[in-house]
């Protein structure tokens, strides 16, 4: 329901020098009255306000607080809200907020007010998987993406698309409801031919934009592979500069998978050290084998290691035909022992990586530059792109078929819908609305 009051704390479990309270809906004035120390019915919107909580049953003071005063419809979900800033600790704010409801309010569930803020039309969809977005960040770059879309950068994105979109569609309806019109341009699918395929290609922009963004946000998955006692665990501990896995001279220590993640430059890796990969006859190695070779199947970046100090055998060989077409970079460790081999050479015991650090920074450095611009921020938005993308590739097969235009329409309307609940906004009495709008034709 979105006519009762809801209130929750806003402020972080961790012990804090003060906390929030945070009420929003039509009875918040009729609640803090009964709470604060001061009438608020006439203040102005956004003031705060000096004061004492009291228990509405006896009276008695329970804390001395600063109360926040904002008015519909200038407020994070275009409610009357009022905010109590209270001093920090468990009890005093889990006291002040049993008053709260005891007066009237519900507890709000979780994301409930930027749900409010979506459903009364202050924010899009795309803008509220943005704040829980910049509550998860780690890093700059996965803060500067989320301030981005929080600003509306991809409704921005998707604005010129759906205008143009509409207008082929609109074309098409009034060529089919109203062809006894003079000044209506007869179309053909020739005509609507070249409109698709400018679409069809700055929808692939976006994609490769997009998916490029997604890896700068969400980080690599990377598996160090390589046969037994190269030195992958070696490399592992220098990339996280803590001594993460066991490193022995023992052919086969590492018999699982041993994680974790680093930030570079450019990129965020989730490394992955995985059992050297041989043939072998232990049971248990045969399994952390497997395992390996699975994860190299699900790897966005393979770092294949050899022993620079010696001649790739068999093995080598066959690692580096199993990793042919993954994206990969090739490093020859051991280098304090001499390297017999062209490429890139690192010393992971010593701790001298930086050879491949910069490769793997100057791989990414396109990708990078990518957080600066307009692009979808997750695998939702990107997979109802996809969605868009395929349903006008469908009406393009059509359209060159000569199917008849009012048949096309029907991708043409599924490639709407999708690029509109990427905003969450979809209906089709608006789509309706969009093209009916753009014509005069005395109706």
């Amino acid at each position: 329901m979105l006519n009762d009051t809801i209130a929750a704390i806003s402020t972080g479990k961790d012990l804090s020098a003060v906390s929030i309270i945070r009420m929003s809906g039509d009875e918040v004035f009729t609640i803090i009255n009964q709470l604060f120390t001061k009438k608020l019915d006439t203040v102005p919107s956004h003031t705060i306000h000096y004061g004492y909580i009291k228990n509405p049953l006896n009276g008695e003071l329970v804390d001395e607080v600063l109360v926040s005063v904002f008015r519909a419809p200038r407020t994070y979900t275009k409610e009357d809200v009022i905010e109590i800033n209270c001093h920090g600790g468990a009890f005093i704010t889990k006291k002040i907020l049993s008053l709260v409801l005891g007066c009237g309010a519900r507890l709000a569930e979780p994301g409930e007010f930027t749900k409010r803020a979506f459903l009364n039309g202050r924010i899009d969809l795309s803008q509220a998987e943005a704040v829980q977005d910049l509550l998860d960040a780690k890093h700059d770059d996965q803060v500067k993406i989320a301030l981005s879309a929080l600003k509306g950068s991809v409704h921005k994105l998707m604005e010129p698309l759906l205008d143009r979109l509409v207008q082929i569609i609109s074309n098409i309806e009034v060529n089919i409801d109203y062809p006894e019109y003079d000044d209506v341009e007869v179309l053909t699918q020739e005509t609507i031919l070249p409109d698709v395929e400018l679409w069809l290609k700055e929808i692939d922009t976006i994609l490769e934009k997009s998916q490029s963004g997604s890896i700068i946000k969400e980080g690599l998955q990377t598996v160090i592979v390589g046969k037994p006692n190269v030195g992958k665990s070696s490399l592992l501990n220098a990339l996280l500069e803590e001594d993460k896995a066991i490193v022995t001279n023992i052919a086969g220590t590492t018999r699982d998978i041993v994680e974790g993640d680093v930030r570079l430059k450019n990129i965020t890796l989730h490394l992955m050290d995985t059992a050297g990969i041989r043939d072998t006859s232990d049971v248990v190695e045969q399994i952390g084998v497997e395992k390996s070779k699975a994860v190299i199947e699900k790897a966005q970046l393979v770092i294949l290691v050899f022993d620079g100090s010696q001649p790739l055998d068999d093995e080598d060989k066959e690692l580096l035909e199993m990793t042919k077409n993954r994206n990969r970079i090739v490093v020859y460790n051991k280098s304090d022992l001499g390297n017999i081999h062209d490429g890139l050479t690192i010393c992971a015991q010593e701790g001298d990586i930086q050879a491949l650090i910069d490769e793997i920074n100057n791989r990414y450095e396109d990708a990078h530059a990518l957080i600066d611009e307009p692009i979808l921020i997750n695998e939702r938005q990107i997979g109802l792109m996809m969605q868009a993308k395929m349903a006008m590739a469908r009406a393009y097969e059509a359209l060159q078929f000569n199917v008849e235009l009012d048949l096309v329409t029907i991708d043409l309307q599924d490639c709407y819908r999708c690029l509109k609940e990427i905003e969450g906004s979809y209906s089709k009495e608006g789509l309706l609305d969009e093209i009916f709008t753009r014509f005069c034709l005395g109706k």
